[in-house]
């Protein structure tokens, strides 16, 4: 982290007229960003790494540090504060800052400790959400962001990407550790080796999480079925991978066959059409083979299978039906090292963006894919959906920018 980072790409900034470049210097603003320990003894990451926060003092913005926010992720108060954050000790000195960043949703005493101009960077979890929270939120004239939403130049939500990403590697590791003799599994060894069948591995879903379970499992040289109700979803998902493998669109009796034979089976995909609770059967799960696996990733949404209900890290496993489900809702907290760089690699440059634009007005003209994120701005709800979710009045983001 030797040389000071510039605002610029390498160049841009000799491209620019002169009267342009006095106009962003002009603009940038130094915020104080906070970072609070979070609350859920589960949420094991962190937003920013050191690295990340020494990006940011370099560039004249100020970091204060909760006292053991990194520790889940393996990082000490003193990794940060030698890399320029300030650590203090309680939730109310994190949030006096300009710019409040964590992971999970705010909690109730969180909302209270918010003041009007905040910007506040967060898991919305909307459908996890109360509504009294969110007309408190309202009252308070805060701006916040759920990082979920936010969108990178390329369209995509690359939040959501990079720890579907890590979930769908960590689920094949999951699976291969609970068909071992060490977690009391049937002791199968997850993939294929010289004389004997491979492992076999269903993967519902051919979204991100499904397409890096199935290279994992491809890796370890096991057998690797993908269903999904959208065809594009699957030929996307083989031009990926660069090889053909077993596909097919949610097919029932196509289905049961391959859950029958399955080893491991990883759900990522909750719905088989509009208004399907579950994907996958109690009936289904019962015909499965006795010690074989179920790792749901779609727990946030109600889980892909009837069978499923949610567990944590003490206790993230149960056996139903002489099978194995693991039903943990955040599985990309299990490789809490590997998550935290992920988003501090996400959100770093989008904080330097942010201080670059100098205000919210500036912010929000020039960067649809943040935009896209708002859904409070300074205590107007801008988001029509969560509007109508909650039955509360909103107003385009639009029509208020007008004014500006």
């Amino acid at each position: 982290m030797g040389e000071r980072t510039s605002y610029f790409p390498l160049g841009q900034s000799t491209l620019l007229p002169s009267e342009e470049v006095l106009e962003l210097a002009k603009q940038r603003k130094s915020y104080v960003i906070g970072i609070p320990k979070e609350s859920s003894r589960f949420e094991n990451r962190v937003p920013l790494t050191p690295q990340g926060v020494e990006l940011l003092v370099e560039n004249g913005h100020s970091v204060i540090f909760q006292s053991g926010a990194g520790k889940g992720a393996n990082y000490t108060d003193r990794d940060f504060a030698e890399c320029g954050a300030q650590i203090v000790n309680t939730h109310q000195e994190v949030f006096q800052s300009n710019i409040v960043l964590k992971i999970t949703a705010l909690t109730e005493e969180e909302i209270d400790l918010l003041r009007a101009d905040q910007i506040i960077i967060s898991l919305l979890n909307l459908y996890k959400q109360k509504r009294e929270s969110m007309q408190k939120m309202v009252q308070k004239r805060v701006s916040a962001i759920a990082f979920e939403l936010i969108k990178d130049d390329n369209g995509c939500f690359p939040v959501i990407r990079s720890m579907s990403e890590i979930e769908g590697a960590a689920a094949i590791n999951i699976a291969s550790e609970y068909l071992s003799s060490s977690q009391n599994g049937k002791g199968v060894l997850l993939g294929g080796v010289t004389g004997i069948s491979p492992t076999e591995v269903v993967i519902l879903g051919a979204g991100t999480a499904g397409e890096f379970a199935a290279r994992a499992a491809l890796g370890l040289g096991a057998s690797v079925k993908v269903f999904d109700n959208s065809y594009y979803n699957l030929r996307e998902l083989e031009r990926s991978l660069g090889q053909r493998i077993f596909t097919s669109v949610i097919h029932p009796p196509a289905l049961a066959k391959a859950l029958q034979r399955a080893d491991a089976v990883l759900g990522s995909l909750r719905y088989l059409k509009s208004g399907d609770p579950y994907m996958v059967s109690e009936d289904l799960v019962k015909q499965m083979k006795p010690g074989s696996i179920i790792v749901d990733l779609s727990m946030d949404q109600g889980g892909s299978f009837e069978t499923s209900m949610c567990t944590n890290f003490d206790h993230p496993v149960y056996i139903k039906h002489k099978v194995i489900h693991y039903c943990v809702p955040n599985v990309a907290s299990r490789v809490p090292r590997t998550s935290s760089i992920a988003l501090s690699n996400i959100f770093t440059p989008m904080l330097l963006k942010i201080g670059r634009y100098g205000d919210m007005p500036s912010m929000i003209k020039k960067d649809i894919g943040i935009a896209n994120g708002l859904y409070l701005y300074k205590g107007i709800l801008t988001n029509s959906y969560i509007g109508n979710h909650f039955n509360l009045p909103f107003k385009d983001i639009g029509l208020i920018m007008s004014a500006f």
